[in-house]
């Protein structure tokens, strides 16, 4: 019969810690368990592989057996004879693990020759949290700014959720209990939406702030005067002082974004003016501008 990696089932390092040999075992048989597999045979099988490699390996005196003699398994019993010299203090691994209901064939040849047979089946009754779910959330930038309820498929069910204000491109949330079903009474997994946040062809946001670019005519940027520019709350009436520069960047505080959770507060906008020059002039258009450059 062949030598089994334990480790390598379990997907860990030969030096990992107990912790991680614990929540290497809990994901692998979270995936595989039988409850959430019905009727699969790979699945089933995997899972008689995890469950015998957390016997050994969460069992530190198993696991020294395993580790000592690896490959050359065949020489245990060697190690068996010279531990019952020994005065037994806490449970040796001569005579199978206790409580054992756990049937011959569900442990491979190897671990019977090496450890007797018998075993815990209790962590295959154990309760087991469900499968967690991901998905995206696509939405344009006017989405993001209010809080608003979308309803999505979550595998074909109708899951109705609210979605806050602010949200990121990128950021992602969790929804407990919205994943699937847990196993022997075990809880639901958790459902994980990522928003990617379409980019806005006017109006750009960097966290909290948003930026856009507005053209003034050159008479008013000379003169002065007014402007109606949109937001993204409505529209709002700005004056342009005299002689105003191009790339003037005028904030308007509390006109950006939604902050995440924070309704109440808000990012503020930067306005960037663009000055339009004026072109096709006439004859007499082009004459009052020589004269201006002359004065």
């Amino acid at each position: 019969m062949d030598y089994i990696d334990y480790y390598k089932i379990l997907e860990i390092k030969k030096d990992a810690s107990a912790d991680e040999i614990k929540k290497a075992y809990r994901k692998l048989a979270r995936k595989y368990h039988p409850d959430l597999n019905p009727n699969n045979e790979e699945a089933n099988k995997k899972f008689q592989q995890i469950n015998e490699a957390n016997e050994v390996l969460s069992d530190a005196d198993k696991r020294k057996k395993y580790d000592q003699y690896g490959q050359n398994w065949q020489h245990a019993d060697q190690f068996n004879s010279q531990r019952q010299k020994r005065p037994q203090g806490g449970g040796g691994f001569g005579g199978g693990f206790s409580g054992g209901d756990f049937g011959g064939s569900d442990f491979s040849d190897f671990f019977s020759s090496m450890f007797g047979g018998g075993g815990s089946r209790s962590s295959s009754r154990s309760p087991f949290k469900g499968q967690d779910f991901t998905t995206e959330l696509n939405l344009n930038l006017l989405d993001a700014y209010t809080t608003h309820k979308q309803t999505l498929n979550i595998n074909g069910k109708q899951v109705r959720i609210n979605i806050p204000a602010g949200v990121e491109n990128g950021q992602k949330i969790k929804l407990p209990g919205y994943g699937a079903p847990g196993a022997n009474n075990g809880p639901a997994g958790d459902l994980f939406i990522t928003f990617n946040i379409a980019e806005h062809s006017k109006f750009k946001r960097k966290g909290n702030d948003i930026y856009l670019q507005e053209t003034v005519d050159l008479y008013t940027a000379i003169l002065g005067g007014e402007k109606i520019v949109e937001t993204l709350n409505g529209k709002v009436k700005l004056t342009i002082p005299a002689g105003t520069q191009p790339d003037t960047t005028l904030r308007l505080k509390g006109k950006g974004f939604p902050i995440y959770k924070k309704e109440t507060h808000f990012g503020d906008l930067y306005i960037k003016w663009q000055i339009k020059l004026p072109t096709n002039l006439n004859a007499q258009e082009k004459e009052l501008f020589e004269k201006l450059s002359k004065l």
